[in-house]
């Protein structure tokens, strides 16, 4: 059992940073991939960025390339979602999901994790 607790949400003006903490309790996170999705109101879930368990690979969806950054540092069983330049459109709940994973394999798909944290609200203004 993985429990994960996000943090690091808030309100932001259009342009601004934030960087959003997905910290691991109940065991190590070693071994774990993750990743993060985020859900707007009256929209699906959808995936954001993944990172293998070595952090050796990451993906992202084309939307936040170049300006979103995910990273991990497994002795401290924490994965860090930088997000840099927000837009309006970024608003939504931030979710962060763990699975076992193969080496450098990263999950594109909701359905493919198995733990999921409680989120944190992301706002940005206009």
């Amino acid at each position: 059992q993985v429990d994960l607790v996000e943090s690091g949400g808030g309100l932001v003006q259009s342009g601004g940073s934030l960087r959003l903490s997905c910290a691991a309790s109940g065991r190590t996170f070693v071994n774990y991939a993750v990743g993060w999705f985020r859900q707007a109101p009256g929209k699906e879930r959808e995936f954001v960025a993944a990172i293998s368990w070595t952090g050796g690979n990451t993906y992202y969806t084309d939307s936040v390339k170049g300006r979103f950054t995910i990273s991990r540092d497994n002795a401290k069983n924490t994965v860090l979602l930088q997000m840099n330049n927000l837009k309006p459109e970024d608003t939504a709940v931030y979710y962060c999901a763990a699975r076992t994973g193969f080496y450098n394999a990263v999950y594109r798909s909701s359905n493919e994790y198995d733990y999921w944290g409680q989120g944190t609200q992301v706002t940005v203004s206009s």
